[in-house]
């Protein structure tokens, strides 16, 4: 499948940006809506993967702070490398904006993908939102 990244604030792209997160982190992952929604959304970059016909599949953000966080894409379209495509616009943005390094909260199942990215872990376990995670970093050049 063909698709694209679109760079977007919150406030364009929010209608899908909310409808992804929703099916994959509320819905699908049972993340409670008060912890997915969590006021980081209206100051971070987002990117959205969208197919060829401009339907959405999956988006990531980035917050001011150099966090990238609510990677997600719809499950009838995952292994298809828009996971990956969506973390390297976001370093590209986080390279761009002069960032030094970038981190994230991987779910433990998703680390080796992270690491395949050139993340390294950098703490232990930790539930966020009932669900194991582990502190990741990535350092720029």
């Amino acid at each position: 499948m063909d698709f694209r990244i679109e760079r977007s604030s919150w406030q364009e792209g929010r209608q899908d940006l909310e409808r992804i997160r929703k099916e994959v982190f509320v819905q699908e992952q049972r993340v409670p809506e008060d912890m997915e929604w969590d006021g980081e959304d209206e100051a971070s970059i987002h990117f959205l993967a969208r197919a060829d016909d401009g339907y959405p599949l999956g988006c990531i953000r980035l917050t001011p702070s150099g966090q990238i966080s609510r990677l997600s894409v719809l499950e009838s379209h995952r292994t298809q490398g828009i996971g990956k495509a969506l973390l390297v616009a976001a370093e590209e943005e986080a390279r761009a904006r002069g960032m030094k390094e970038i981190s994230l909260h991987a779910q433990t199942h998703a680390t080796s993908f992270y690491e395949a990215a050139g993340f390294t872990v950098v703490g232990g376990t930790f539930l966020e939102a009932g669900i194991p995670h582990r502190q990741m970093a990535k350092e720029l050049a």
